[in-house]
């Protein structure tokens, strides 16, 4: 949570036994909901493994996916209940310093999402904040979105710069299918060839 680091869902391998005692997925939320139940998992288990040979396949169907938190209330609402969840679970393992901290930072990087869009939820945040034994900064865009800021307000600026993220990343992925539609369609190389001989 301090590095805004995540595991990919499809990664873990669960214990049946494991899966029992973390209890069954929670309803409630419609984001974030593997996270949280993934969270219990860390809870429930004794120690963790990690295989650096595992691999998986992950396919991003598009924008309007489930993990994308666009401007729906309701994504909101769950993405804001996932992160209570997860500060609680973290203060039930350890109550220190650097679990403080950790938190701080993890409620930090999401503040972004609800500072103007839900200054409801962006003020139980900060309340969560002090109990940490914090404070949350407002977000700040980059430079180059401060001139949209100026002229048009923050939530404009902010569908800008994920607007211009979206677009570069689907560029990319256009470009990916392309070199290997290309690379199909031309066979194999002469070192293919030969490696298959």
């Amino acid at each position: 949570m301090g590095q805004n680091l995540h595991i990919q869902t499809a990664t873990w391998l669960v214990s049946r036994e494991l899966t029992q005692a973390s209890g069954p997925w929670d309803t409630r939320l419609s984001l974030d909901d593997d996270g949280e139940y993934f969270s219990r998992i860390i809870l429930a288990s004794d120690a963790i493994r990690f295989v650096p040979d595992a691999e998986v396949f992950y396919r991003q169907p598009g924008f309007d996916r489930l993990s994308s938190i666009d401007r729906s209330d309701k994504k909101l609402e769950s993405q804001f209940l996932s992160m209570r969840l997860h500060v609680g679970y973290l203060r039930s393992l350890e109550e220190s310093d650097r679990v403080r901290a950790a938190s701080l930072t993890y409620l930090q990087t999401w503040f972004v999402w609800f500072f103007e869009e839900r200054p409801d939820l962006a003020r139980e945040l900060e309340r969560l904040a002090v109990t940490l034994g914090g404070r949350l900064e407002a977000p700040r865009l980059s430079w180059k979105y401060l001139w949209i800021q100026k002229l048009f307000g923050w939530t404009v600026a902010k569908q800008a710069k994920l607007y211009y993220n979206r677009s570069t990343a689907a560029l990319l992925t256009s470009w990916d299918r392309a070199l290997f539609e290309l690379e199909r369609r031309s066979g194999p190389s002469d070192g293919e060839e030969e490696s298959r001989s």
